[in-house]
């Protein structure tokens, strides 16, 4: 962070108003918004879903969707109003001297363009007569893109989730734009490509003055990145200051809540869980996806998703499977619950998992349930939500229709729901909303294990910590068994019992939660607990420890394969991978 700016602002915003039509006229947004910003600093916008952070930067960037427009206010670069350009003008300012990284790179990229040609149709559009390779090639290099000539040549879609980061970064930066926004720029990000992109934007920020707006609802994030931060609820700025007076002495009732809901990190501590008896026993369990290729569509190649991976999840407990996305945690969810064939043994509540996985009884169906992370997509959008949490009752054909209704109602209670929602339809709700009528569903069946498959990591944190009381008190309740699969240190810490730690496909040391947040043995445990944003400005995190650039699952000639991870015991049950 900059401990000096300069006086004039780059960018001066006044009052800004920004409305959607509708039939009763229009309706504000975002109401008489006004901040400045100057070069060298870092601006974030904070808040929960909906509170205008996104229309800000679509307004300040004029790219409002259609039936939006700005009504009132300015919107200043240089003092130059933004907001009363024309579109031809404003194509020559966009790109040039104010940019903009979005929240989901894949959205943004051409997928049938290569990097290098959709970085040079960017250049070429401000600067004919540049030499758009060299330029292009030369800002992949500043956002320290492994092979950066190899990826000129490369699709999206071969490139990760970081590095097509990266190359929006390189793109937004490479006219070298006085004004940067970035909205949501790491959100769907795992913890530590999440940690490399925002050292990459304050270094680039330092080696060229770039004024950046980063707005983001993760307050680990503003702590680490702004100078300024203007938090905001319901189109309306609710306070705003220096980044460590926010965080100190933070004067709105808002903005202390938004504060207290952000998970912490600490040393492991709390009550250690005692023995009970095992609900789940995963022994050797490996997936491979096979690869064909060639005239004949022979097997050239298999991906080693998961490789002999072995752990158990007791009565009444949580157990975590952390790691980074491509890991294989995912990969483990789907063959617990036969989405997918698996060599090896699961056995879920006495049910033995067939390595087929299509003939997976009903009782198996019963007993295991699952909570995706995208409520949005787990919801069928033409059925009302009663009838959805009602579904699993109708195919075990359990009860009738009167019992199933009033199941539902209690259902519905259970999870902090109105009975009088029951007749809505999923869009009537908020992500926070839908997520407990998802988690009503799983209930409906009275299982003895969910899986919660990055359940709360698409949500507001606000949202987040409630959920995720809700989650610990139907445990603490039921008896429910959880397997939590996450990337996020601090909300694994803050809900587990037991963890494993998972890298290319095996799973490198399990312990409980203070032996892996007190003593943790492995380099990629300890990275994975350093990379995690901590909410205060004060505090000065360790240089990121590298292990590599993409994490993913390894590919292997047929008849060759990784070699097995051993897990050597270091005592009280902690074990951890030995070469």
């Amino acid at each position: 962070m900059n401990a000096s700016v300069p006086r004039g602002p780059v960018l001066s915003v006044t009052d800004l108003t920004v409305s959607v039509g509708t039939e009763t006229g229009p309706r504000p947004l975002v109401s008489g918004l006004s901040f400045d910003l100057f070069a060298g600093e870092t601006l974030c916008i904070a808040g929960e879903s909906g509170s205008g952070k996104s229309i800000t930067s679509l307004a300040a960037m004029a790219l409002l969707p259609p039936g939006v427009r700005v009504t009132g206010g300015s919107i200043r670069l240089d003092g130059r109003d933004l907001a009363k350009l024309s579109e031809r003008r404003m194509q020559a300012i966009r790109g040039a001297r104010i940019a903009m990284i979005f929240q989901e790179p894949m959205t943004s990229l051409n997928p049938v363009l290569t990097i290098g040609t959709q970085l040079s149709e960017a250049i070429r559009s401000h600067d004919p007569g540049a030499n758009a390779q060299a330029l292009a090639l030369a800002a992949l290099k500043s956002v320290r893109l492994s092979q950066p000539e190899a990826r000129m040549r490369q699709y999206p879609h071969e490139l990760s989730g970081g590095m097509r980061q990266r190359v929006m970064i390189a793109m937004a930066l490479a006219l070298k734009p006085e004004v940067l926004i970035a909205d949501e720029p790491t959100t769907a990000l795992d913890v530590t490509v999440q940690r490399e992109v925002l050292d990459l934007l304050r270094d680039l920020q330092r080696d060229t003055g770039t004024a950046i707006i980063l707005i983001t609802h993760d307050m680990g994030v503003v702590a680490e990145m702004a100078d300024r931060v203007v938090v905001m609820k319901s189109g309306c700025m609710v306070e705003t200051g220096p980044v460590r007076d926010i965080f100190a002495r933070p004067a709105e009732a808002y903005t202390q809540a938004l504060l207290a809901a952000v998970p912490r990190m600490g040393d492991g501590s709390g009550p250690v869980p005692a023995p009970a008896e095992t609900i789940a026993r995963i022994e050797d369990i490996s997936v491979r996806y096979d690869i064909r290729g060639g005239l004949l569509g022979r097997v050239t190649h298999r991906v080693h998703a998961v490789e002999e991976v072995s752990f158990e999840i007791r009565m009444g407990e949580t157990f975590s499977l952390v790691g980074e996305s491509g890991c294989g945690k995912s990969t483990i969810a789907r063959a617990m619950t036969g989405l997918v064939p698996h060599q090896g043994l699961i056995n879920l509540a006495g049910h033995v998992v067939p390595e087929d996985g299509l003939s997976a009884g009903p009782a198996l169906r019963r007993d295991v349930q699952m909570v995706f992370q995208d409520p949005a997509a787990a919801l069928n959008p033409r059925k009302r939500v009663g009838d959805l949490v009602a579904e699993p009752l109708v195919i075990h054909r359990i009860g009738d229709a009167a019992s199933r209704r009033e199941r539902v109602r209690a259902l519905f209670d259970r999870v902090g729901l109105s009975p009088d929602q029951i007749d809505r339809y999923p869009h009537e709700f908020s992500g926070g909303q839908r997520q407990r009528i998802c988690i009503a569903r799983a209930l409906a069946l009275e299982p003895r294990l969910i899986i919660a498959d990055e359940s709360v990591s698409a949500l507001d944190v606000s949202v987040q910590a409630r959920v995720l009381d809700l989650l610990a008190e139907l445990k603490a309740d039921l008896g429910i068994s959880y397997l939590f699969i996450s990337h996020d240190m601090a909300v694994v810490e803050n809900i587990s019992d037991r963890i494993a730690v998972m890298y290319l496909g095996q799973i490198v040391e399990t312990g409980s939660r203070a032996q892996i947040f007190g003593n943790p043995q492995h380099p990629y445990t300890r990275r994975l607990i350093e990379a995690v944003p901590i909410p205060d400005p004060t505090h000065q995190r360790p240089a990121l420890s590298r292990m590599s650039d993409d994490v993913r699952s390894p590919v292997w000639p047929v008849g060759a394969g990784p070699a097995k991870v051993a897990l050597s015991d270091i005592g009280g049950g902690h074990r951890v991978a030995s070469a």
